[in-house]
């Protein structure tokens, strides 16, 4: 057994990446927000690095995700719901305001503009004086999970594909600490996928990824190291951890043996995780603290990097402070007084563990090499494969509740007549008024012919084979907004509709 283990930090990695993992560093310990305007946002970042956050993670507002400003006829209700409204450079300059960037790691959560915001994030940075070449953080930038199981895609895969190699590339030079795609299984298991599943489509997504910056001429250890990876805790406790295991153990092995990766750190399998939103209740709210707290000791057993704990409200509403408090509390209890960061590897050797690692592993390995005979992951994408296979899934997770065959506590079993209530956030209706008038005010500030020289020379670039990122820059300098910017890509892209 101890072969095919080998040692933590050793290939295959199964017991861990590194050597002596959480003794002599924790897992950085983030807490997923944004909500509302900038200014409104700023303030929770600031108070959750003042409780103990080491990582800020960004969520953003659905019209920023799907590349539309703060003022478009699609955008309205939805300004700030679901996440911070960034428009423009103002705006990720107010986001950050009083958090120096070159001190702390940022997670944010983007797909389909990750390019536009990491340029962003970049420029602020630049202007706090920071050298963004020691800039740590991870932008998700994930987009073949959006066709598969989230919907904030803009443009069709290929071209889509085009965008993330050449953050890869510029990346590569600019930003070489940071973490240039998030490969997520996360929204893939939220959307009913088995813990199988979960690896199984984020390790094809992984492989289409890299075959396309072999494709673009990347050598696969020039941006491999700094690939990452997003996966969900959910409920089954011991399956959790094994399948993290299970993904270290696939992973070394896809890109020693498939890719021929030299470089030791291109097979390590570097991974955030944040426990199961979909596991949450509205019945009972203060229960789910019980089940957060058991998903973020499964993944701190599982060897995580990264780590976010839901808050116990997030079925009702937006997190409040004292819920999102709580969570980061739980991280905390977990690092500090379980003691079970005292252990390289808590569970290595367990019987049962190790046959579920075996387990999961093998179920990994049969759906890879069904979707390489279909013809590769967007090939499997574009017939409806892995759409179908999630969505059987999770019809069957939900007909075993309805059954009761699968006891959800406070759901179908062990209910209260009255409900508990706990308050909940609410978002001033007020806000996405303000942030409308901001993006207007940016907007008359600007210098239009300097502005339409940037986005031209964008649109020019995006229908030649240069890189996209340098004109990005340029025109969010010159305070291009994130709808404009992805406007003139729409111009030469298209846009995606699902079949």
């Amino acid at each position: 057994m101890t072969g095919r283990l080998g040692q933590p930090g050793e290939f295959p990695f199964t017991r861990g990446v590194y050597r002596d993992m959480y003794r002599s560093r924790l897992w950085t310990m983030r807490q997923y927000a944004g909500f509302g305007t900038a200014e409104e946002s700023n303030r929770r970042y600031r108070y959750l690095l003042s409780q103990g956050t080491t990582g800020l993670s960004v969520a953003f507002d659905l019209p920023t995700q799907m590349g539309y400003d703060s003022d478009h006829p699609m955008a309205a209700g939805e300004v700030g719901r679901v996440g911070v409204a960034v428009s423009s450079l103002a705006d990720m300059e107010t986001l950050f305001r009083d958090i120096p960037l070159q001190d702390v790691s940022t997670s944010m959560t983007i797909n389909s503009t990750a390019a536009i915001l990491l340029a962003l994030y970049a420029l602020v940075a630049r202007r706090q004086g920071a050298d963004t070449s020691k800039l740590s953080g991870t932008i998700q930038n994930d987009i073949l999970k959006e066709y598969i199981a989230r919907g904030t895609y803009i443009y069709p895969p290929r071209p889509a594909m085009r965008i993330i190699t050449d953050v890869f590339a510029w990346a590569g030079r600019e930003m070489p600490e940071w973490n240039t795609i998030s490969i997520s299984g996360y929204h893939i298991r939220e959307a009913g996928a088995t813990a199988v599943q979960e690896l199984a489509f984020t390790f094809a997504n992984a492989v289409a990824y890299i075959e396309a910056a072999i494709q673009a001429g990347l050598s696969v250890d020039s941006f491999a190291p700094r690939l990452s990876f997003f996966f969900n805790s959910h409920n089954d406790f011991l399956e959790e951890v094994a399948k993290f295991r299970a993904a270290r153990r696939i992973y070394s092995h896809l890109m020693r043996d498939r890719f021929a990766a030299q470089d030791p750190r291109s097979w390590m399998l570097r991974f955030h995780v944040q426990t199961a939103g979909s596991t949450l209740t509205a019945q009972q709210p203060d229960v789910n603290i019980v089940r957060t707290a058991l998903q973020a000791l499964a993944a701190v057993l599982g060897g995580a990097q990264s780590l976010h704990t839901n808050s116990r409200d997030e079925a009702l509403a937006l997190p409040t402070e004292e819920s999102a408090r709580i969570a980061l509390r739980t991280q905390q209890i977990i690092a500090y007084e379980s003691g079970v960061a005292n252990t390289v590897d808590p569970v290595g050797g367990s019987r049962h563990i190790e046959a579920l690692t075996d387990s999961i592993e093998q179920g990994v390995l049969e759906y890879l090499k069904r979707i390489d005979e279909l013809g590769g992951t967007l090939r499997a994408i574009e017939t409806g494969y892995i759409q179908n296979e999630i969505q059987s899934a999770a019809y069957t997770y939900q007909r075993e509740i309805e059954c009761g065959q699968r006891i959800v506590v406070g759901v179908n079993r062990f209910q209260r007549e009255e409900e508990h209530r706990v308050p909940t956030f609410r978002l001033d209706p007020e806000l996405e008024r303000a942030q409308v008038e901001s993006l207007r005010r940016v907007r008359a500030s600007r210098s239009d012919s300097a502005l339409e020289a940037k986005l031209a020379a964008l649109e020019q670039a995006a229908r030649g084979a240069a890189n996209l990122m340098p004109p990005i820059l340029e025109a969010a300098a010159a305070y291009a907004t994130v709808g404009e910017i992805s406007d003139r890509l729409r111009a030469v892209f298209g846009e995606y509709r699902e079949r």
